[in-house]
């Protein structure tokens, strides 16, 4: 399996501190989570028939035509490869490693391509895969911009793929409202603004002829009945939401700033910032040491992506951890 943030139990064990001596920024979740509701005492018990009315809440939500809940958008990006012959495929790099590891597995031809590039890859893929907001760097790619790539690839039986998983304080930026067009996917996730990564549960949207081929491979009772009843309470909570997200948006600048402060200037969305870092791994040891878990890139982003402390004695360690290492 590929390397992911959130892994403290890796962290207690090579520094020798406890869990609950850790501050996890690793994930880019919000450490501010919605508060889940108890479901009802036969969810337990009762297979967990898909309910209408989650799948009518996440398109009011992310204003889409159709959706399809999935057991974390991770299971829509390990299925889609295996829904289409082997293609030429394109993944914008650096990007959510899964994307790449998965259509390489399905025998699919794959490229990496930097973000900047990605206009000349279109014309010569016929699978083009971005995160919007990217992840980990932050980048982003005009709404226009992918609409004119998508109408390219559908014309030749193509798709364009797009993981908003980062997207819900931009929704003015998200496909979502096009998605009942062929050849256009948009992958969502309830973990990372309502900071229910453990509910896994993640929506596709797509024109429905897919959303019934992609239902078909994922299978029966893919979502759990509590985690259907808790997502249903978030996604319908509309004064959460609006508060939630004026609140991650001034915690990202406050973020950034506080980056900046000491020298190091990032980028990112409301979740979280990545920098390229010259001195990467000593950084990433330096905040271990600190009890703080932060998300090394070794590879194609070469650099340090951490999110949100939770509370300020939290903001307070980050920031005595910054200041030690401005003077190392």
């Amino acid at each position: 399996m590929l390397e992911h943030g959130g892994n403290l139990r890796d962290a207690a064990r090579e520094y020798g501190r406890p869990i609950a001596g850790w501050i996890d920024l690793s994930t880019g979740i919000n450490p501010h989570w919605y508060a889940a509701p108890a479901p009802d005492a036969n969810a337990w018990h009762r297979l967990p028939e898909a309910d209408p009315a989650l799948a009518a809440a996440a398109c009011a939500y992310y204003d889409a035509p159709a959706m399809l809940p999935v057991a974390g958008t991770q299971a829509a990006i390990q299925a889609l490869p295996r829904l289409r012959a082997p293609s030429r495929v394109a993944v914008a790099a650096p990007s959510y490693a899964e994307h790449a590891h998965h259509w390489r597995q399905h025998g699919h031809e794959l490229r990496q391509v930097p973000y900047a590039q990605l206009a000349d890859a279109v014309d010569s893929c016929e699978v083009l895969v971005v995160c919007n907001p990217n992840n980990p760097t932050g980048e982003r790619i005009a709404p226009a911009l992918l609409l004119e790539w998508a109408g390219k690839l559908a014309a030749r039986g193509g798709w364009l793929v797009v993981d908003e998983a980062f997207g819900d304080t931009e929704a003015h930026a998200s496909l979502g409202p096009h998605t009942g067009q062929p050849g256009l996917i948009v992958l969502r996730s309830v973990g990372k603004f309502f900071g229910l990564a453990g509910l896994r549960l993640g929506f596709v949207a797509a024109h429905s002829a897919l959303l019934a081929q992609l239902a078909d491979m994922l299978g029966p009772w893919t979502v759990s009945g509590p985690a259907q009843q808790v997502a249903l309470a978030a996604l319908t909570n509309t004064h959460w939401q609006g508060a939630m997200r004026e609140r991650l948006r001034g915690e990202g600048q406050r973020l950034r700033q506080l980056l900046a402060a000491h020298s190091i200037a990032s980028s990112g969305t409301a979740l979280f910032q990545w920098w390229p870092e010259a001195r990467a791994e000593a950084f990433w040891r330096h905040m271990a040491e600190a009890g703080i878990w932060v998300r090394l890139f070794r590879h194609a982003a070469h650099g340090i992506r951490l999110g949100l402390p939770p509370d300020e004695h939290a903001w307070l360690r980050l920031q005595q951890a910054l200041t030690t290492w401005k003077h190392t």
